[in-house]
């Protein structure tokens, strides 16, 4: 699966995407424990833990909405985690 971070959550792990090997089915709730788990480096000053920003994130499936943690995924879907913001 590959994940992809925009804006605080990519500060905050430290990287743009990262690819992980899951079983097909695994659920949205079971990746972000996974990504939760990885040992990351301290995020820049005034930047909040990754766990904090995904607390209060959405998801993109494929670039569709996901609001169910519960889905099961494919280990070709995309996730992306995009963090509230403001702006227009």
């Amino acid at each position: 699966m590959l994940v992809r971070y925009f804006a605080a959550a990519c500060s905050a792990a430290g990287v743009e995407e990262e690819r992980h090997e899951l079983a097909d089915g695994v659920t949205l709730n079971e990746l972000l424990t996974v990504i939760l788990a990885v040992d990351r480096p301290e995020p820049p000053a005034g930047t909040p833990p990754l766990a904090g920003i995904i607390a209060r994130s959405s998801f993109l499936r494929n670039e569709v909405a996901v609001r169910d943690l519960g889905l099961g995924l494919g280990r070709e879907d995309v996730i992306d985690v995009l963090p509230p913001f403001a702006g227009g």
